[in-house]
């Protein structure tokens, strides 16, 4: 996601993914291969979208910029409403975009929920 109308400008940061299956072992190994700072994985649920991010090393709680490029993606992809909210079953709680005319507003908590600080094994 370069965030950019020009070529070869913007922040190439973040790379959203959507696997398709519940759990894929190798979310690690795309990230590794993706080389970018984090790499999103969305995976479709009843309520919204389970999210999780990857760098090239480690699953981390939280990333904005990765957070704003799937939400970007969903709604440009037409895999959710440009009217309805993105919602994101985090490790760091419920992460919410939503779209402003040609703005994304993220709401993220200001502490995370204590009972999911933890990272689950890939």
């Amino acid at each position: 996601m370069l965030f950019t109308d020009k070529p070869f400008t913007g922040n190439p940061a973040e790379c959203a993914c959507w696997p398709g299956r519940k759990r894929t072992p190798g979310w690690q190994n795309v990230a590794r291969e993706m080389n970018l700072s984090e790499t999103a994985f969305l995976l479709k649920q009843e309520d919204g979208f389970r999210l999780r991010w990857f760098t090239p090393a480690v699953e981390v709680e939280l990333c904005g910029h990765a957070t704003l490029a799937s939400a970007h993606i969903l709604w440009e992809t037409n895999l959710l409403s440009q009217r309805k909210p993105a919602r994101f079953h985090t490790f760091s709680g419920l992460l919410t975009a939503m779209r402003r005319g040609d703005e994304i507003e993220l709401d993220f908590p200001a502490t995370p929920d204590e009972r999911q600080r933890y990272r689950r094994p890939c």
